[in-house]
């Protein structure tokens, strides 16, 4: 499937900041199933590039001077494909044992080393990921605005409620409490709905066999498919995720999003981009 993207990120503070950072995973990764096409990067500031240890593209974006907003822009178009048995498997830049451990995020509590037990395998294969993946969702419900960006899969699998991020990091939570290497992934979704206008997580999990990664997005409890599009791979969201930044000055912050794909014919028309207040703790006085 051909899917043409584009996103857009607008930040806007209250006074002018005086000097950002941004760190950048917005180009699509090049690997088994997915191949860049096209792609373009249009943002202010001072950039470069590097590959992380994980094997993604981020760009370092650098603002030296006063500014009261950054406007940054990706589009582009990306080829995906099924990807089958018989492919090369894609294992990634790092062994799969580096995403045993857990993080802040996807420390597992009682409540969930107990979930784990019950609905997950130590050696699973696919219908074993996709069962607990169903048994997530069914405990889950997916309630836009419900968690913060900051709470762990502990507190969102607490609540019973997320968005993509939290049943990621429940799953890869889940995952780890047996043993079973799992990461976070952050990209795109061509839905051909207008409810979906931000970027999209789920997960990659290790079978035993075959020995590769199976994708798995557990919001919408299907593998992963031609319909998405990977920019990132980590260890949580924190690794993955498509735009994260520090500044100095600027007070009070809000973001807003806007994310366009289409494919094979599929138009999904964006909504209108809702501005989120961030936490005002992010910004150093």
């Amino acid at each position: 499937m051909l899917l043409h993207i584009r996103h857009e990120t607008l930040y806007r503070y209250d006074r002018p900041a005086k000097h950002s950072v941004q760190s950048l995973r917005l180009t699509p990764r090049t690997e088994t199933g997915q191949r860049v096409l096209a792609w373009n990067l249009t943002a202010p500031g001072r950039q470069s590039q590097q590959i992380d240890a994980h094997g993604n593209l981020m760009h370092l974006l650098t603002l030296d001077e006063p500014h009261e907003e950054i406007h940054i822009t990706v589009a582009g178009a990306v080829e995906t494909e099924e990807v089958t048995d018989s492919a090369p498997a894609d294992r990634g830049r790092l062994s799969p044992l580096v995403y045993v451990p857990d993080t802040e995020l996807t420390h597992a509590d009682e409540a969930l080393l107990e979930f784990a037990a019950r609905h997950g395998v130590k050696q699973p294969g696919r219908n074993e990921v996709m069962r607990l993946a169903h048994a997530i969702r069914d405990s889950m419900d997916y309630v836009s605005g419900a968690t913060e960006v900051s709470d762990t899969a502990a507190r969102a699998f607490s609540l019973g409620r997320g968005v993509c991020q939290d049943h990621a990091h429940v799953m890869i939570a889940c995952c780890r409490a047996l043993g079973v290497p799992a990461r976070y992934v952050s990209g795109y979704l061509l839905t051909g709905r207008d409810d979906h206008i931000a970027s999209h997580a789920w997960v990659d999990v290790w079978l035993a066999e075959p020995e590769r990664w199976f994708a798995i997005d557990v919001t919408n409890g299907v593998p992963g498919s031609v319909q998405h599009c990977r920019l990132a791979v980590g260890r949580d969201y924190l690794d993955a995720c498509p735009v994260r930044g520090v500044r100095r000055g600027g007070g009070a912050e809000t973001m807003s999003a806007k994310v366009e794909v289409s494919g094979d014919g599929l138009q999904r028309r964006p909504a209108t981009p809702r501005p989120r207040l961030l936490q005002q703790h992010a910004a150093q006085q």
